[in-house]
């Protein structure tokens, strides 16, 4: 018996993220992009249609996104970045309720990269100084990328330390994406870097936290709970 795709309510499709999505989607029988939805739309008719909501709008949008994920027990993947201590909030509120994805990144070789970056903090140890430079196009609104702070956090937790890593955001042309993890210890230094050359990397590993998401307990997940990645 064939099976059923997973039914996608696409938030924010007309952007670069969701149009890629939709691109995508078209050549996978898995997955169906059942609705869609842009800024001043309204989400919550829409859910009746799908099985999972993909968010890839504004970061502003997310009270409403939750209020609606929430009322429709609908699972959530969030693509979005930039959100607020407040909105932060209201997303781990939700997923006491859902089960969400809420990742920086959903690019399998940035996923890679955090656990390299992690255990060469551990390796290295503490002679060897940290930063993280980032580079996007010109377009891009938030600085750091969710990414860049995603890796200074883990990078934070992994040095059990309180102050800040540094990042250095350059904005410019249409770069898709580079993240590097620069660590300068005495007479040497190591760089592991991503560089994205194109957003379908993103938009497939959306497609397949959503597919993964589908019949999840509530709760906040990330994308290497997706992969089975162990950080």
């Amino acid at each position: 018996m064939k099976e059923s795709p997973v039914r996608v309510l696409l938030v924010g499709a007309a952007g670069r993220m969701g149009r890629t999505i939709v691109g995508l989607a078209k050549n996978d029988p898995k997955i169906e992009i059942a609705a869609q939805c842009d800024r001043g739309a309204a989400v919550e008719p829409a859910m009746a249609k799908s099985d999972v909501t993909i968010d890839f709008s504004h970061a502003n949008a997310i009270d409403e996104i939750c209020r609606a994920s929430r009322e429709h027990r609908q699972p959530l993947v969030i693509g979005t970045t930039g959100h607020s201590p407040a909105q932060l909030q209201k997303i781990e509120r939700a997923a006491k309720e859902i089960p969400i994805v809420f990742a920086a990144n959903f690019s399998v070789g940035v996923n890679v990269l955090f656990v390299l970056a992690r255990k060469a903090a551990e390796l290295l140890g503490n002679e060897f100084e940290i930063e993280i430079v980032e580079t996007h196009h010109r377009m891009k609104k938030d600085a750091p990328s969710g990414t860049a702070k995603a890796i200074a956090e883990m990078l934070r937790r992994a040095r059990k330390i309180n102050n800040e890593i540094p990042i250095r955001s350059v904005r410019e042309g249409d770069v898709v994406g580079e993240h590097t993890a620069i660590f300068s210890g005495p007479g040497e230094r190591v760089e592991l870097t991503h560089r994205a050359a194109s957003r379908e990397i993103f938009a497939g590993g959306a497609l397949r936290a959503a597919q993964w998401i589908v019949g999840k307990a509530p709760g906040l997940y990330r994308m290497e709970d997706v992969l089975g990645l162990k950080l």
